[in-house]
């Protein structure tokens, strides 16, 4: 009898020791970031940050458990490619893009010819970012930005951000109530993170402030931005190819970083079980990615494998993701089709 309740007594202890765990670990982890909080403010004070501000900014921030889960779950770790584009890029979303391109149609087509974007790529990135402004996020982006600044994966780029939506609002640049998006810290139709803003954000309607959930002001800035940082009109995004095994593992792309290894198009023919149906310039430089090789495991080394153009490539400034960049070109072009 003796045995059974001690048996008991353990089991009890065992259960209550488990499920205490979970808070003893969110209550140490609130802890250390208030500290956190209050050593950023030296760091925000020498980045030329006000003490009014950060006081009044960072006084309500707080630890966002479910940021890091997000931040570890992200569809570009786990998804395989077939996946992840058909999701983006399905007949629902090209009838949605073609419905505000028909309300918006003076409006998207003078962006286009004073930008030299096209608006089908500005419809397919809106698209993908907030299904055309439906789910712009609820998350408090100074509570986001911060937690993932304390978090030591990506503490230097998310520091950066957050000591520049600092400024921003010390400036005036931007308001303090509108702080609300994508768990990441991204804000408005085409999430535009803080430096994004900083650079390439403009008051396209010219009413003095930077309305990044408007139509006008934010296809105005998506469009700037992608001008700004290379994009050319007309020009190729990537072709899916066919690869021959004798082709060196050094030319295939995994990785979102950096393409490597470009080389001219008629150098990359040889390894190509046949060619694609385009007219492709003979000394066009363009890269090879394989982007399942090191997300999906199992995968074909050689399969499916893409070559990518400059254009490819401005796509990934926005968003470092294989996979974002061809499901944004494929989602374009089957709006381009159907305008």
């Amino acid at each position: 009898m003796l045995n059974i309740k001690m048996f008991n007594f353990c089991l009890i202890f065992l259960c209550l020791v488990i499920f205490s765990l979970p808070n003893e670990t969110n209550a140490n982890q609130n802890d250390d970031f208030k500290k956190w909080v209050v050593n950023f403010k030296s760091v925000a004070i020498k980045k030329g940050i006000s003490n009014k501000t950060f006081d009044e900014i960072m006084k309500d921030a707080r630890f966002l458990p479910k940021v890091i889960e997000y931040d570890r779950y992200q569809p570009e770790f786990y998804e395989d490619t077939f996946t992840y584009v058909k999701k983006r890029s399905n007949s629902l979303k090209v009838k949605k893009g073609l419905i505000l391109y028909k309300n918006e149609k003076d409006l998207i087509n003078e962006v286009e010819e004073n930008f030299l974007v096209e608006k089908e790529l500005l419809l397919a990135l809106m698209g993908i970012e907030t299904n055309f402004g439906k789910y712009l996020g609820k998350m408090d982006i100074v509570s986001s930005l911060a937690t993932l600044s304390f978090d030591q994966r990506r503490s230097a780029f998310f520091t950066n951000e957050l000591i520049t939506l600092l400024k921003l609002l010390d400036q005036k640049i931007i308001s303090k109530e509108i702080l609300f998006g994508s768990w990441a810290g991204a804000f408005g139709n085409f999430q535009f993170m803080p430096s994004t803003i900083k650079n390439y954000a403009i008051d396209y309607d010219n009413n003095n402030n930077i309305e990044l959930k408007q139509i006008k002001d934010s296809f105005a800035s998506a469009a700037n931005y992608m001008s700004k940082i290379g994009w050319k009109k007309n020009k190729p995004c990537f072709y899916k190819i066919k690869l021959k095994e004798n082709i060196p593992v050094k030319y295939l792309n995994s990785s979102a970083k950096k393409i490597k290894n470009k080389k001219k198009y008629k150098f990359f023919k040889q390894y190509f079980q046949e060619e694609p149906k385009y007219n492709i310039n003979e000394n066009e430089l363009i890269a090879i990615i394989t982007p399942d090789k090191d997300i999906i495991s199992n995968s074909d080394k050689y399969y499916p494998a893409y070559i990518v153009f400059n254009n490819y490539e401005q796509i990934l400034k926005w968003n470092r993701s294989l996979r974002f960049a061809l499901a944004v070109c494929t989602l374009k072009d089957k709006i381009k089709n159907e305008i």
